[in-house]
């Protein structure tokens, strides 16, 4: 997984200080990270060894974010945790994942 991991938020703005969670198929927590000043993770999460074939899922914690940035939303919020199930099948292949949100929905795709 690479560090290409980024964030963009409501109106086009950077996500800062997202934590991110990553777990493996046993619902093992294998590491925590923050996105940076310029909504992307300061290093991969997986590194080539640690990157195996498997499945995967990272959760986003985007509530604990907009409460953070003191944006006025309900609460509990409408969106909290953004949980992202996902296989690798080539651990050898680049994966990178925008994540584009507002506190009402979300998009996730696999980037190039």
């Amino acid at each position: 997984m690479s560090n290409n991991t980024y964030f963009r938020f409501s109106k086009w703005k950077t996500g800062k200080s997202c934590e991110v969670e990553l777990y493996n198929s046993t619902e093992k927590l294998l590491k925590t990270a923050h996105t940076n000043k310029d909504g992307w993770l300061s290093s991969p999460l997986l590194t080539e060894k640690e990157m195996k074939k498997g499945e995967f899922e990272l959760l986003f914690h985007i509530g604990d974010y907009f409460r953070k940035t003191h944006l006025s939303l309900e609460q509990p919020p409408f969106l909290n945790k953004v949980p992202m199930c996902f296989y690798i099948n080539d651990s050898t292949q680049h994966h990178h994942v925008p994540f584009f949100l507002s506190p009402w929905g979300y998009q996730i795709y696999r980037g190039s």
